[in-house]
């Protein structure tokens, strides 16, 4: 299966991590920005909902994920032949190992979950992210629609997308898929 398409202008640029770098340098591009799939998205400041929506369940992770393995938005590396013209940026990421322990980006191997906190994204975040992070290989991927109240579970990740996609609804609980014990009550996360 085919990466989901992209919209993009007739005339419009493929950029590439070097491209971004050297805008970066000369001022061209926006505070908070990340690239997927050759686009630039404008991460523009967040939201108070999806700020606190991103620390709630960065606390929740931290201590279910114990010994500093939680990395809250920073850049990462996905499928060797993406990664010219991808370098998102997930709200929080859960790792392997400790993140003092890395150096550089966490790679696919690095990583054991993402999730991406979602109120003006969800499309995007469904989307061309979903299908980047199942092609780098991350076995677990979590997008809250803080509007609709639920949560969008992507498991079983290959070339073509994620096999397995679930919906928790704002009654129901969740939990990560190697910590089967750990159950999230979605209510209290929506409260």
């Amino acid at each position: 299966m085919e990466a989901p398409a992209t919209v993009r202008a007739a005339k419009s640029v493929m950029w590439t991590r070097e491209d971004c770098r050297k805008m970066e340098i000369a001022g061209l591009l926006p505070e908070r920005w990340e690239l997927v799939r050759g686009e630039i998205i404008n991460k523009m400041g967040t939201n108070l909902p999806h700020s606190m929506m991103a620390q709630c369940i960065a606390e929740w992770l931290a201590a279910v994920f114990t010994g500093g393995r939680i990395l809250p938005t920073c850049s990462i590396d996905v499928f060797p032949e993406d990664n010219p013209t991808s370098e998102p940026e997930p709200d929080v990421t859960v790792l392997t190992r400790a993140a003092r322990d890395l150096g550089r980006n966490p790679g696919p191997g690095d990583i054991e979950m993402i999730v991406e906190v979602s109120d003006t994204t969800l499309a995007h975040d469904l989307g061309p992210k979903a299908w980047l992070y199942a092609r780098a290989g991350v076995p677990e991927y979590w997008v809250i629609d803080i509007k609709e109240r639920r949560i969008h579970v992507h498991r079983e990740p290959g070339s073509a997308g994620y096999a397995s996609m679930q919906v928790f609804e704002a009654d129901g609980e969740v939990s990560p898929l190697t910590r089967p014990d750990a159950l999230l009550k979605l209510e209290r996360l929506f409260a």
